[in-house]
């Protein structure tokens, strides 16, 4: 078992490769200012479904009733509803990051490209509003164009925003429209990746094509073949190593899926994963319990709980870990998630301040300052 000094001095590098969370213009030039203007309703009136009774938890109701918000009133008012939505709805609370995505394909078609539809955005449940608009943009694609076009799609962003929040949004929403584009065929969607010439690109986009692979569990309709109930971190271990980081820290998610499906709590499951995560590949095991933090703070975000009990769960959850090292990787992606989730420092505080070891108490209050910094100069992304 490592102290914790020689791991805060070993790993702050290695902890900030793992990211959790685009447009063609710069965006202080007078064109970008002009595409700020609000949306204004057309006459056509989209039906607006209320998703309630039997619909209460389909999916399909919540897409189109997003959908048609942005349709008919605009992208605004679209997260005006779900942010109210947000805190009495269970369904919408629990799937808001993929609602947001929703949200962003319909920009997309409403304003035709990147640029305009990025102008509206909003950063709320982790941004994927931004990941929904590169989606539909890719959409327009055939799957024989995506490897000629992929480094051009986020181009003036490498040009003029380079590693900003906006530019990483754009390659992180290549691979997830990868996905769409080629019907989940992980494999080929990473060779969208590998057709980037920046190597940053390349491990943001392949975070988008993890993050989706995973989604797929939850969508009957878009079936993945690369997701094994007995194997959840497969396909981990059949990617390049440069993808491998990724892979281990966005299939976390789906092992603590395949764990809740025995009806145990959330304590079991998060510890039969800290159990997997100790038998990875060596080199790995960091991303993975990464992973775990990301997840103990989603976790913590779905509970009727406090402020303070967000902050004990998440706590409780990261020390189930079987050593520092987990404990320690945990931790601080955890903070850095409730920064990036909240756009606040105020639950990863909480977080932070209730540790007993100073040493962890210390990077975890330090690394949060620095998420929170990030994010206010259009920076900011946990996982």
């Amino acid at each position: 078992m490592l102290p914790f000094g020689i791991l805060i001095t070993s790993a702050l590098i290695a902890l900030s490769t793992i990211v959790f969370q685009p447009s063609f213009a710069d965006r202080s030039s007078d064109d970008e200012v002009a595409r700020r203007v609000p949306y204004e309703s057309t006459e056509t009136s989209w039906p607006i479904p209320e998703c309630s009774g039997a619909s209460v938890a389909d999916h399909a109701c919540y897409q189109q009733r997003y959908e048609s918000l942005v349709r008919d009133s605009g992208v605004q008012a679209a997260f005006g509803k779900l942010k109210d939505e947000f805190t009495k709805d269970e369904f919408v609370n629990s799937k808001c990051h993929h609602l947001t995505h929703h949200i962003g394909r319909a920009a997309a078609e409403l304003y035709g490209e990147i640029a305009g539809a990025y102008s509206q955005g909003d950063d709320f449940c982790a941004s994927g509003y931004y990941h929904g608009v590169i989606e539909a943009i890719m959409a327009t694609l055939e799957a024989d164009e995506l490897l000629g076009e992929a480094d051009n799609i986020c181009a003036d962003l490498r040009d003029h925003q380079n590693h900003s929040f906006d530019h990483r949004n754009c390659v992180h929403g290549l691979g997830h429209g990868s996905m769409y584009v080629l019907e989940n065929e992980l494999f080929e969607a990473l060779r969208t990746c590998d057709a980037l010439t920046d190597e940053w690109e390349r491990d943001q986009c392949s975070g988008g094509v993890f993050m989706e692979n995973v989604n797929a569990h939850d969508n009957p309709g878009h079936h993945s073949n690369y997701l094994k109930g007995d194997q959840p971190f497969y396909p981990c271990t059949e990617v390049k190593s440069e993808y491998k980081t990724q892979c281990y820290a966005r299939h976390t998610e789906y092992a603590l899926k395949v764990a809740s499906q025995h009806g145990t709590t959330a304590q079991d499951n998060f510890a039969k994963v800290f159990d997997l995560c100790a038998k990875v590949e060596d080199d790995f095991r960091s991303a993975c319990c990464s992973g775990v933090g990301h997840q103990a703070a989603m976790e913590t975000s779905l509970a009727e709980i406090t402020d303070e009990g967000r902050a004990a769960l998440s706590r409780e959850l990261c020390t189930l870990g079987q050593d520092n090292e987990a404990l320690y990787y945990c931790v601080v992606a955890a903070a850095r998630q409730f920064v990036f989730y909240y756009d606040s420092d105020a639950h990863a505080k909480a977080l932070c301040e209730s540790l007993i070891c100073a040493d962890l108490r210390a990077v975890c209050l330090q690394r949060t300052d620095e998420q929170m910094a990030k994010q206010q100069y259009g920076q900011g992304s946990a996982l």
